[in-house]
Parts: C-alpha cells; structure tokens; sequence
C-alpha cells in the first residue's frame, strides 16, 4: 500500500499534491471533530444513565441522543467521502455523496424537530427532503445503467454474455 501511495504521488502535479495534502488535513480535522462528538455523546448517555432519567420514548432524550448519533454519523460520511478523494478512489467530490450528506443532515432535522414546529417548516423539510431523494435516485439510475453497459461492454468483449437482468 505504501508503494503505491509513493508511486501515485510521484506521478501527480503540484495542484494534485496539494489536493492530496488538504484532503489529508481535513480528514485529520474531521476525525478530530468526531473523536470530540463520541466522547461528548458517551458523557451526554453516561450522566442520563446515572440519573436514571435515560428514556429514549421520552421526546427530548430521543432528540438528544439520537440527533447526536446522527451528527456522529454525518461526519463519518463526510469524512469517508474525503478520505475517496485524499487516496485517489474517486478524482473529486462526488455529488452523489454530497446530496446523500444533504439527506443525513435532513434526516437529522426531522428526528430533532420540535413538535411545534410549524406546518409550514414541517412542509419546506418534507420537500426538501423530497427533492434531493429524487435527484439521489436518479443519480444512483443513471450510475447503476452506465455500470451495467460497461459490464456489458466488458463481457462483449471477451466474447461473453453477462448475467440477464429482468
């Protein structure tokens, strides 16, 4: 693994390194961010453990702890889509997982709601929500026809058919 990261990088530009290098710092920052966040939510569930007043069907818990997870797990996708980038699984950041970041963040702001919200904000949310499903759908459409008509060209190729799909 070593190897190739010093033969990768003896092959990139000075802008490619310094890509690297900043992909490199954010993650760092990042696992940081989520190292602090763990510890945080680990204190948060240790004293309502103590206290006894650890009841996740109870509205204020449930927002507390899980919008905490939830952040955790934002991070981590985030990071995972930086790390992609800094050892040069993917040239860019990719939108697909920028909208699917998008989707966790929403996600996140429905479990924290506060159940007064106002139907108009439940409502911008909902579509919002709507919205970058449907264009991760249709991204995640359009990535599994170019998959399947370069497996298929693959397969073409070397004089066999690929599996049928219905």
């Amino acid at each position: 693994m070593r190897e190739e990261a010093r033969r990768q990088w003896n092959v990139m530009t000075v802008y490619e390194r310094f890509e690297h290098v900043v992909a490199l710092v954010l993650s760092a920052i990042i696992a940081v961010i989520v190292v602090v966040a763990l510890l945080q939510l680990i204190r948060v569930v240790f004293v309502l453990l103590v206290t006894q007043s650890l009841n996740p069907l109870e509205h204020e818990t449930f927002q507390l702890v899980f919008g905490m997870i939830m952040t955790l797990l934002i991070a981590l996708e985030f990071k995972h889509s930086i790390i992609k980038v800094a050892f040069r699984h993917e040239s860019i950041i990719q939108v697909k997982t920028v909208i699917l970041i998008a989707l966790l963040a929403l996600a996140r702001k429905f479990v924290i709601l506060d159940p007064n919200s106002s139907p108009e904000k439940v409502a911008a949310l909902a579509g919002a929500l709507l919205a970058l499903g449907a264009v991760y759908w249709l991204m995640r459409e359009r990535d599994d026809c170019e998959a399947k008509r370069e497996h298929e060209r693959a397969a073409a190729e070397t004089g066999r058919e690929g599996p049928r799909t219905g």
